[in-house]
């Protein structure tokens, strides 16, 4: 592989980075959220609930990731010096610790929802090929894995030309969606829809119906932030805000669309049994075997270029994390295309080692789901502390002056949005969080080594022992059997 020149063991300056207009980065922004998320979304909704606490919690999520969205823009806006989004906001606000820990965890949510990609893939065509399960057979297992590293090789290639087919792909895949939708409201049923509205006996109270259904939600509108992650790219930095916003306002409505229209075609005790991805088991009880095997279709491009704009900016935060200093000087080295491949193949290994593990859980798809989930909420919830910090204070880096009445009020509800979605993931996943979180912790002293410093302050001690003790925790009740995969 070709990389950039060193001298003296030290890594070269980067090539400049490749530019991207604003529709391309808002395909980037909605190539990332429409991936295996909005395919698994029938299901995934009525084993919790019905129409009232679907549209309850399309209302919730809709608004706290709006307000996200919108913290994204004028983060971008103040603070054009800071690249990579999420992890550059936490550093800047709350120190390098937890700065990495916000880099670390968006990067390990990034590759864990990436196996989720895989996982839907092999299962849709487990439909017509048993061999593969649901996506957790040692077939699958073993095409999944050439299927990472074949995407590994393809991004080798250049930046520019893995935008431009996530660009094309992003169009390609929003089309069966929609087509989806329009389906639906044609056979739609309005007696079957009035039969799902309070939800089924199994559901429970209206709140647990609610809150069952958060993480999902969360997943789904994972890579809001896609454009943040790659603003040293943007020809305008203008449009990194505009691509969120535009990006996520339309990727918002189309989610919401397909899990209420499918209310009205089957009862929700029969869309909560159907195999994933549901989305095709609707259709085909609405038009047939046709419905299925093209929703099968466009779930399997769909996947694949929310893959290809996942490992992008995963790759990224790495790379900006390292040229920062707050990752391993390894990290930081590009090719002459603009890809940083050690940082692309560390992105790769994770997701393979995750995939490994999901061969042992009890329902794959759902626990990569989960977990992506929660990993990505502390950097969401520090990015948004970030922008709450900049409105009490005085920064001589923030462009624009004070941070207005209006920018905090939405920074505030972000916060509290992320805090209770922290809650609703409940303590099993914020143990196995800890799992992944304490050990990465030697990349930050590998990093800090290097540059000859001390490890760690007194306040970074205190964050250390907490993930430690938060992993050890996990670990034993992963091992007594109190929690499982």
């Amino acid at each position: 592989m070709e990389k950039a020149a060193t001298t003296a063991g030290e890594p070269a300056q980067s090539p400049p980075p490749a530019k991207l207009a604003l529709f391309t980065l808002a395909t980037m922004v909605v190539g990332s959220m429409v991936g295996a998320g909005v395919f698994s979304l029938p299901r995934r909704f009525a084993e919790e609930t019905g129409v009232a606490g679907a549209l309850i919690a399309w209302a919730i999520a809709g608004t706290g990731m709006l307000m996200l969205a919108f913290v994204f823009q004028s983060l971008a806006v103040r603070r054009p010096d800071l690249d990579a989004g999420v992890y550059a906001y936490a550093k800047a606000g709350f120190g390098e610790y937890l700065g990495f820990f916000s880099a670390f965890g968006y990067w390990a949510s990034a590759c864990v929802g990436n196996v989720t990609y895989w996982v839907l893939i092999m299962s849709t065509v487990g439909a017509i090929w048993p061999a593969l399960g649901e996506g957790d057979t040692l077939l699958a297992l073993v095409l999944s894995s050439a299927g990472l590293w074949a995407f590994f090789l393809m991004i080798k290639r250049g930046v520019k030309e893995a935008a431009a087919i996530n660009k094309i792909v992003t169009v390609a895949k929003v089309v069966p969606i929609l087509v989806f939708v329009l389906l639906a409201l044609f056979y739609f049923k309005a007696d079957v829809f009035a039969h799902n509205w309070g939800g089924a006996d199994y559901a429970g109270s209206l709140f647990s119906q609610v809150r069952g259904t958060m993480l999902a939600t969360v997943f789904v509108f994972l890579g809001v932030e896609g454009a943040s992650v790659y603003s040293r790219h943007a020809k305008k930095r203008s449009d990194v805000g505009k691509a969120t916003v535009l990006g996520f306002l339309s990727v918002f409505a189309v989610f919401a669309s397909v899990v209420i229209v499918s209310y009205g075609i089957m009862p929700m005790e029969e869309i909560a049994e159907l195999r994933q991805p549901s989305m095709a088991g609707v259709l085909e009880e609405a038009v047939g075997n046709w419905g299925e095997v093209f929703i099968s279709v466009g779930l399997i491009v769909s996947v694949l270029g929310a893959y290809l704009a996942w490992t992008l900016m995963a790759a990224e935060v790495l790379f900006v994390a390292a040229k920062d200093d707050d990752m391993p000087r390894f990290l930081r080295s590009a090719n002459r295309a603009d890809v940083p491949v050690p940082a692309l193949t560390l992105t790769t290994a994770l997701s393979q080692l995750v995939l490994i593990v999901t061969a042992f859980s009890d329902d794959a798809f759902n626990f990569a789901l989960d977990l992506t989930s929660a990993l990505s909420l502390i950097p969401y919830l520090l990015a948004a502390g970030f922008a709450v910090k900049l409105g009490t204070r005085s920064d001589p880096l923030t462009e624009g002056g004070r941070t207005s009445n209006r920018e905090m009020t939405i920074a505030a509800v972000a916060v509290l949005y992320t805090a209770f979605m922290l809650v609703a993931a409940g303590l099993k996943f914020v143990l196995v969080s800890f799992i992944l979180y304490a050990p990465a912790t030697i990349l930050f002293v590998m990093a800090r080594r290097e540059q000859g410093r001390r490890l760690f302050s007194p306040r970074e001690l205190v964050i250390l022992v907490v993930s430690v003790v938060g992993a050890v925790v996990g670990v034993v009740a992963l091992a007594a059997g109190w929690i499982s995969l």
